[in-house]
């Protein structure tokens, strides 16, 4: 049998120093280091052998995390694992604890091709793979074929209207990684985020929608609609995607950042946006620099028009303390949820007909939850605000423990 790990792990915005990814948001060469040290000793805990990752704006900034990684693991190998004078060196614990470096691994790097000018960066996505590349990797985001989806006519006459999409927010990486005599497609994605899009008129600086201080609930509400459509659309073009491979007899595993829970959608936008937890610390729609924020007087204004226009759901109310017992992946807001997945087809489920194998343990590293509306996390922005996750595999029909 050969087993295999596979993890995600949305970074936050990696690049590297003094580098304006979005507007007034750089990190200083002390706060680079330090989340290169983070995003090192969360690798090394991990120690997986195949790792999608999100957020990643620069290849050379993730290479220097992975340099990084294999320094501080192979100092602990050095510190941790005995020699091979110790006669009790081979017994499983050490097998557990050792760090295997990433040198000479496969990186792919799916750079955003909306990817703009300083001040207006978007990050792509990577798979770093131990067990190497089947073949060259593929990157989803332009369209050859826009995406024209049809309304259908409720009697109101033959045009409904439509939506159609070209591009994608974000690229899907699509890899086979080969592993146990199989070769595995694997999809790597950060679908569109849950922030509404809004339209800025011409000539103004800004949308209406992005004035919190006059709130419009309609018009955020709106803002939604076009992020779930395009996130929905998304969703529709990696699922034809994973058709196309499954439709091979191919085995497919698909990991990221969703954006989403299940069937949250339409619900999100009935309901109404939940309130930020410190729109203090928020920039402000009209920001003039860093430090350009709302005030604490604006934020209770704010939270109190948004709580105003909310809709709660009875059941949530009823089961939340069970809830807490939830593995989450997210905090945005001071919500905690779970968007970070791992899917695998039914290849990997040990009763079908076409198993191939089976996930013997899912491991999270959510302990440092947090994001910028806390006021206890001052390095919100050098960690991240999502928990890595991560699936043990064992490929072959053995025994199996």
């Amino acid at each position: 049998m050969t087993g295999f790990t596979i993890a995600s792990f949305n970074v936050k915005n990696l690049i590297g120093p003094d580098k304006e990814y979005y507007e007034f948001q750089r990190y200083t060469p002390e706060e680079y280091a330090w989340k290169r040290d983070w995003m090192a000793e969360q690798m090394q805990s991990l120690n997986a052998d195949v790792i999608g990752f999100q957020e990643i704006f620069e290849e050379e900034a993730l290479r220097d995390v992975i340099t990084a990684t294999d320094a501080e693991g192979m100092a602990a190998n050095a510190a941790a694992i005995p020699g091979s004078d110790k006669p009790y060196r081979k017994k499983a614990i050490f097998r557990k604890l050792a760090y295997t470096p990433y040198a000479g691994a496969a990186l792919a790097f799916a750079p955003n091709l909306n990817d703009g000018p300083a001040g207006a960066r978007r990050p792509g996505v990577a798979v770093l793979s131990r067990l190497g590349f089947e073949g060259t990797p593929e990157i989803i985001q332009d369209l050859p074929d826009p995406i024209r989806i049809p309304l259908q006519s409720l009697g109101g006459g033959d045009d409904a209207g439509h939506y159609t999409v070209k591009r994608l927010s974000r690229p899907i990486l699509k890899v086979r990684i080969p592993v146990g005599g199989q070769v595995i497609t694997l999809f790597n994605c950060h679908l569109k985020s849950k922030l509404g899009e809004y339209i800025t008129p011409p000539g103004a600086e800004f949308a209406p929608e992005q004035d919190l201080v006059h709130y419009d609930p309609v018009g955020r509400a709106m803002g939604s609609l076009r992020a779930a459509l395009r996130r929905m659309t998304e969703a529709w073009v990696l699922r034809r995607a994973i058709v196309d491979e499954l439709k091979q007899g191919l085995p497919v595993m698909v990991l990221g950042d969703f954006n989403d829970g299940e069937n949250a959608v339409s619900s999100e936008i009935i309901t109404g946006e939940v309130p930020f937890k410190n729109y203090s610390w928020m920039l402000r729609h009209d920001a003039r620099g860093p430090n350009d924020r709302y005030s604490h007087e604006e934020n209770k204004i704010i939270t109190e028009q948004v709580e105003a226009m909310r809709l709660h759901s009875a059941e949530k109310q009823f089961v939340r303390k069970s809830l807490r017992d939830m593995v989450y992946t997210s905090a945005f807001g001071g919500v905690y949820e779970s968007i970070d997945q791992i899917l695998m087809s039914r290849h990997f489920l040990p009763e079908t007909p076409d198993s191939i194998g089976e996930m013997q343990y899912f491991s999270v590293l959510n302990d440092h939850l947090t994001d910028g509306s806390h006021a206890e996390a001052p390095y919100n922005k050098l960690a991240s605000d999502h928990g890595q996750i991560m699936a043990h595999i064992v490929l072959g029909k053995g025994e199996r423990r």
